[in-house]
This record gives C-alpha cells, sequence and structure tokens, in this order.
C-alpha cells in the first residue's frame, strides 16, 4: 500500500515537470537549409526549410544561419533578429508580395548576404524587397535587391528617430525607386557603398529623412538622387551618372567630392556644393550648384 502510494506521487510529480516544461522553446540560434523542413526544430542537424519557419523558433535577439545554399522565402519580421547568410547563397524569391516585411515597433534587425528578386521580368509583379513598417534600427549589409515593381527597400516607418544602415549592397531593375526613404520624424539613414542602378529612382528621401550617401552609385536610373521638400541629403564621395536627370533637390541637398556625369540633365533644384565637384560629359547642366560657405568657416573646404 506504502509503495503504491509512492509510485503516484512520483508520477504525480514527473507529469508536473513535463507540463511546465514549454513544447516549443525557442533558441538563440537556429538554421535553415534547401533540404530542411519546417516541422523541424531548426537546429544545425535538424535545419528549417523557411525563414518564415526558423524564426518561430529563433528567440528575440536571435540568430538564423544558412547552411546551404536554397531558397527560403518570404518573412515578416516583428522580433529582433539577425538573418545572416555570409559565405551561402541565401535567396529569397517572392512573386505578388513583399520579400521582407519588418514590423515591430522599437525592435533591431539586421539582414546579411542575401538574394531577394521580385520577378518582376517574368511578368508576375512583386511589391518591395524590403518593406519596414516599424522598427527602431534597421541593417541591411551585402545584399541584392532586384526585380521588384515598387522599391527595393520601402521605409515607412511612423515613429520618431528611426534609424536605416545600407553597407555594400546593389538594388537594380526596379520599377519604382531603389531606396525609398518615407519615413516620418527625423529618420537617419547612411548609404555606403550601396550601387542603385536601373530603377525608376536611385534614392528618393520625403520629409524628415537625413540621409547621407558615401562611396555610393547610382546609375542608370531616371532620377539618381531625389530630395523632397523637408528632406536633408548629403552625397558625398559618390558617383551620379547616366540618368535621366542625376540630382533633383526640392529640399535641403549637398554635394562633396562627387562626380555628376554624363546625365541628361546634371541638377535640377537649387542645390549646394562644397565647390570640390566634377560635373563632367552631361547633356545639359540644369541648375548650377550654390557653393557653400568659405575656408574661414566650418562649411567651406579647408
Amino acid at each position: 500500500m506504502r509503495m503504491s502510494t509512492l509510485l503516484a506521487t512520483i508520477v504525480a510529480f514527473a507529469m508536473t515537470l513535463l507540463v511546465s516544461i514549454p513544447a516549443h522553446a525557442q533558441a538563440s540560434r537556429t538554421w535553415v537549409s534547401g533540404v530542411g523542413d519546417d516541422v523541424n526544430p531548426c537546429s544545425r542537424t535538424a535545419p528549417c526549410k523557411t525563414f518564415a519557419g526558423a524564426i518561430s523558433k529563433t528567440a528575440a535577439g536571435g540568430e538564423i544561419n544558412c547552411l546551404d545554399p536554397g531558397g527560403f522565402g518570404a518573412v515578416t519580421i516583428t522580433k529582433s533578429i539577425v538573418i545572416d547568410c555570409h559565405e551561402i547563397y541565401g535567396s529569397v524569391l517572392v512573386s505578388g508580395t513583399n520579400g521582407i516585411i519588418i514590423n515591430g515597433a522599437g525592435i533591431i534587425v539586421a539582414l546579411r548576404n542575401i538574394n531577394i528578386n521580385g520577378l518582376k521580368d517574368t511578368g508576375v509583379a512583386s511589391v518591395n524587397g524590403i518593406s519596414i513598417l516599424a522598427a527602431a534600427r534597421v541593417y541591411v549589409e551585402d545584399c541584392l535587391i532586384e526585380n521588384f515593381a515598387q522599391s527595393g527597400i520601402n521605409d515607412t516607418r511612423t515613429t520618431g528617430n528611426t534609424k536605416l544602415f545600407v553597407k555594400n549592397t546593389t538594388i537594380r531593375n526596379n520599377a519604382g525607386t531603389g531606396i525609398n526613404l518615407a519615413a516620418a520624424n527625423a529618420n537617419t539613414v547612411v548609404i555606403e557603398a550601396v550601387y542603385s542602378v536601373g530603377n525608376g529612382t536611385g534614392l528618393a528621401a520625403a520629409t524628415g529623412n537625413f540621409p547621407v550617401i558615401n562611396k555610393s552609385v547610382m546609375s542608370g536610373n531616371t532620377t539618381g538622387v531625389q530630395a523632397n521638400a523637408g528632406s536633408v541629403v548629403l552625397v558625398d564621395n559618390s558617383q551620379v551618372n547616366e540618368n535621366t536627370t542625376g540630382v533633383s533637390n526640392s529640399g535641403s541637398l549637398a554635394l562633396a567630392n562627387s562626380d555628376i556625369s554624363f546625365n541628361t540633365t546634371a541638377i535640377t533644384g537649387a542645390t549646394s556644393s562644397f565647390g570640390n565637384n566634377r560635373l563632367f560629359g552631361n547633356a545639359a547642366l540644369g541648375t548650377t550648384p550654390t557653393f557653400i560657405g568659405s575656408p574661414t568657416t566650418d562649411h567651406g573646404q579647408n
């Protein structure tokens, strides 16, 4: 009698432990593979098939890595996460939708070495490569974004003091804008070593956006760089060439150490220059840029 009571107590205790253990604990690091399966736990030895499958099993602030080349599908990101496919060909191939949606208040997202293709030239138009609806900071590094009906990167955040960093990335053949900065309320943007080529507009900045474009190429677009009213844009050490319009400004735009060359029209709108740019081979100059400052001020070249 005493033995059966003890056995019942042990069984009840064991059941309590089982109930208290999460059925689907989230890991800080998960993996995807071209031969994976989303029913797997997304571990290194049992990877998932898609980013969407892996993100549900990855803890906030965690990381998704690619084990081998593959197409890992569209994904919506609502928590802080890193998706990193460095050294591996990681792809998102979509039709009729966005490639990656980022939509989480206050989150920090990093996307590295991902090819995002919208299949525009096949006649099946997708929307945006990366659509940023809400986030504190977004990092896009070493990516290729191409063939979307709207924008390569479309930033429409409405909260203030947000940040976007794009580095070592090619954005091409998008019908709308390569990088569309439509976020409101003081959006800080750093664009470095970015090729925005063959798009409707290379980069467009709306009110409240303050992009710095450095060591980048805006080429073969209808408009290379477009600063709309209420935006402040600095183009530094960059190439704006072979566009229909090189620079279009109705906000505040300054040029430094840059080449504006071989455009149909180099510049439209009152644009500032630090006096160290090269305008060459344009069919028409358009608006002559205004020199900023002098060597005796903090604006001039010293």
